[in-house]
């Protein structure tokens, strides 16, 4: 089975990334993949008897009791395998209970696999999980209560309030997302991709500082392992390329989501959703050719209030950065705190075209992966072009 993830110096790779900061390389993920290691599907009993030293255990009528039995007025999201609750405990913590639906295709392995990946993972950007309730056929997770829900509502909702979250909460909420990811890629043994990062997934504190939560996608990286061939999982508009295309999973595949949700909450608008200049460019499309023509910064959100150009331009061009359509000119979360936080200068010489996802027109060709059937144009592009049918 996986072993929980402990908090030790992920060693730097030998391999060379060709970086976007200048004077610094980034390590590449490639090579073979030997052997993926399997969880093993133990009892009921044996499974309760391994996390009775880790997290705390609650049973199934607690948790109805705290939910006001999974009343849907305390419905706060739903999470990639089922329904999240508000819940209170008895003694009157306030906690996030999330139920596995019992139509997921999640089974024990999958929820074991969830436990093991968090129970012992511990940073002030990523949600908490308190404990676990395993009875019958129930497989309950719970976590910290963030009180300001997901970044998602606050940001991109219809009910959204996006005059709430100026500028400095904005970078804030950015910076405290990559020191998350840079956590779980550079400091824990094995180091863990999330898979799924995208603004559902950045839930808010009462200060608005991020935590980055819903690890059911997550995967484990023995040291050894460089990137692992896998069935897709994750949201359309948040994929790279060669994970979308191929199934190639590495750190980079996170990277690549977190520039699209750098220009997320710059912009106050979805990538998901196209049409943003009247030409149905999506977000990604639409920024980098504002980028192009020296316009950048009309992308800005109209309710972020004053702001410094300079910053939101350099956090902009990370973004790019983030996203290039090639995985070892993406640069590791590490540099990307650095190049945030202007520590290092930015080297734009080294941009080129990103990649994204594309509704497109005209000839295609049909690539299907799993049950996901993808497109992309036989025309001759510069960018990577991508569309989920």
């Amino acid at each position: 089975m996986l072993l929980p993830a402990q908090s030790k110096m992920h060693p730097q790779s030998k391999n060379k990334d060709l970086s976007p900061v200048s004077d610094m390389s980034c390590g590449c993920f490639g090579g073979p993949f030997s052997q993926k290691k399997q969880i093993s599907s133990p009892s009921v009993r044996e499974f309760e008897g391994r996390l009775l030293q880790n997290i705390r255990q609650f049973s199934y009528n607690e948790l109805r009791a705290a939910t006001d039995n999974f009343n849907l007025n305390n419905k706060i999201g739903r999470g990639g395998f089922g329904i999240v609750f508000e819940g209170i405990l008895k003694g009157g913590l306030r906690v996030a209970v999330k139920t596995l639906s019992t139509e997921s295709k999640q089974g024990l392995n999958e929820f074991l696999s969830e436990i093991n990946t968090i129970s012992n993972v511990r940073h002030p950007n990523l949600v908490e999980l308190i404990g676990c309730c395993v009875e019958g056929p129930n497989r309950i997770l719970v976590y910290e209560y963030v009180v300001n829900n997901s970044l998602d509502r606050a940001l991109l909702g219809y009910t959204s309030d996006r005059s709430k979250l100026n500028w400095e909460k904005r970078s804030a909420i950015c910076l405290g997302t990559a020191r998350g990811l840079a956590y779980l890629h550079e400091e824990l043994v094995p180091p863990i991709v999330h898979r799924d990062i995208k603004a559902s997934n950045i839930l808010l504190d009462g200060n608005f500082l991020p935590k980055i939560g819903d690890f059911g996608l997550a995967k484990l990286f023995p040291e050894d392992i460089t990137h692992i061939s896998t069935r897709i999982a994750g949201t359309m508009g948040y994929l790279a390329p060669e994970y979308a295309l191929g199934g190639h999973l590495t750190k980079k595949a996170d990277v690549y989501s977190f520039g699209v949700l750098i220009l997320e909450i710059i912009s106050g608008r979805s990538n998901s959703r196209g049409n943003w200049d009247g030409s149905q460019k999506y977000l990604l499309e639409w920024a980098w050719n504002l980028y192009k023509e020296g316009r950048v910064l009309e992308i800005v959100d109209s309710e972020m209030g004053v702001y410094a150009e300079d910053m939101v331009i350099r956090y902009m061009i990370v973004a790019f950065f983030c996203t290039q359509g090639a995985a070892n000119r993406r640069p590791l979360m590490r540099q990307v705190i650095e190049m945030l936080s202007r520590k290092t200068r930015l080297n734009e010489k080294q941009l080129t075209a990103p990649g994204f996802f594309l509704e497109t027109e005209g000839p295609q060709e049909q690539t299907t992966i799993g049950s996901s059937s993808l497109h992309f144009s036989s025309a001759p592009v510069t960018i990577t072009q991508v569309t989920a049918r």
